[in-house]
């Protein structure tokens, strides 16, 4: 584990913007400090990987459904 260092001690008791960020100087790519408690809530509650939001399966399952509906109808 990494210790924080004073400035991002600092940044955490008066941020500026929420969550605080931090850049690697090497590479100066950004991340965020979150406590693990809300990052492990994002996992858990808000992350979706999948390729559909819950309304498109939502459509897709209603067309799939007018598809059956339709190709009953035509027997």
């Amino acid at each position: 584990m990494i210790e924080l260092t004073e400035q991002q001690v600092q940044a955490l008791e008066h941020p500026e913007a929420l969550p605080p960020r931090v850049r690697d100087p090497r590479t100066q790519q950004t991340f965020v400090l979150l406590p693990v408690e809300e990052y492990e809530r994002l996992l858990r509650d808000q992350y979706d990987d999948s390729p559909w939001t819950d309304e498109e399966m939502e459509l897709l399952a209603w067309e799939a459904g007018e598809m059956l509906d339709s190709f009953g109808k035509d027997a």
